[in-house]
């Protein structure tokens, strides 16, 4: 997958990326309203989020990926949190969620941050199947309060 890119997402971008965020809550069951899916494109591009795009030889955008930046109280460089991964489910094993990772990984060195980290579900199993040859599994359990 030598021909697939990845830079910055494009204000340009926004129809595609919307496909793929749907496509991305979809994987996941959820469905997130409007205001929040033009809050997350508005931060994207006022820099609050970062967000990366891969697009294939003809340019057309078939990644995505979103990371930000937090405090850490383990260490004193920053925390890189990659929030959220979604590759075309057409190019999925291909070698383009590498890429993302690989250049998110860049940004965070690039920054002074610590490697990225990020959360998926353990029924997630394609996916997974990359993140256990990149990363370790440090075994946590992700808990979310119930209001």
């Amino acid at each position: 997958m030598s021909s697939i890119e990845i830079s910055p997402l494009r204000v340009s971008e926004r129809s595609r990326w919307s496909e793929l965020w749907s496509a991305y809550q979809r994987f996941y069951d959820i469905e997130l309203p409007d205001q929040v899916t033009d809050s997350t494109w508005q931060r994207i591009h006022s820099g609050r989020i970062h967000a990366l795009g891969a697009r294939d030889a003809s340019d057309r955008l078939v990644g995505i990926a979103h990371f930000l930046y937090h405090e850490d109280t383990w260490s004193v460089a920053p925390a890189c949190y990659l929030q959220d991964l979604y590759v075309d489910e057409t190019l999925r094993g291909r070698g383009c969620g590498r890429k993302l990772i690989d250049a998110v990984d860049a940004a965070a060195r690039a920054a002074g941050a610590n490697g990225p980290y990020w959360l998926t579900h353990e029924t997630n199993t394609v996916a997974r199947r990359l993140y256990d040859r990149l990363a370790q599994n440090q075994g946590f359990l992700h808990y979310s309060y119930r209001r």
